[in-house]
């Protein structure tokens, strides 16, 4: 095989693997050596700067985010951690709602630590 068909094979292989697009959690594997990811150290960070200013909000405070639907503690997220990656990890990007978007590495690591299960 010669240099140029290598480096074409290569190339198209990165852009195969760069259209994979994962819309569930269930779809997205925890990786194998599990996340230096942790609440204190992501978790509660990430949800602090995007999240919560809607989702700990009081009643008529919280711009459209359902009432049920609150991220106090650990607890609430595990519970609603499916939809937080679907509406917010990778390239799920319909939350936060407006155009001060988290970067997409810290949606790649919240994709990661909801995947691992979002460990404390």
């Amino acid at each position: 095989m010669t240099r140029a068909r290598v480096a074409r094979s290569v190339a198209l292989v990165a852009l195969v693997a760069s259209c994979i697009h994962f819309d569930k959690l269930e779809d997205y594997p925890c990786p194998d050596a599990g996340t230096p990811l942790t609440y204190q150290s992501f978790g509660e960070p990430f949800l602090d700067d995007w999240c919560t200013s809607c989702h700990n909000a009081a009643p008529g405070e919280r711009q459209g985010a359902p009432e049920e639907v609150r991220f106090d503690d650990i607890d609430d997220v595990r519970e609603w951690k499916a939809r937080i990656f679907l509406r917010s990890a990778l390239g799920n990007d319909s939350m936060p709602p407006g155009t001060d978007d988290p970067p997409a590495s810290e949606r790649k690591k919240l994709a990661e630590w909801l995947a691992c299960g979002a460990p404390e």
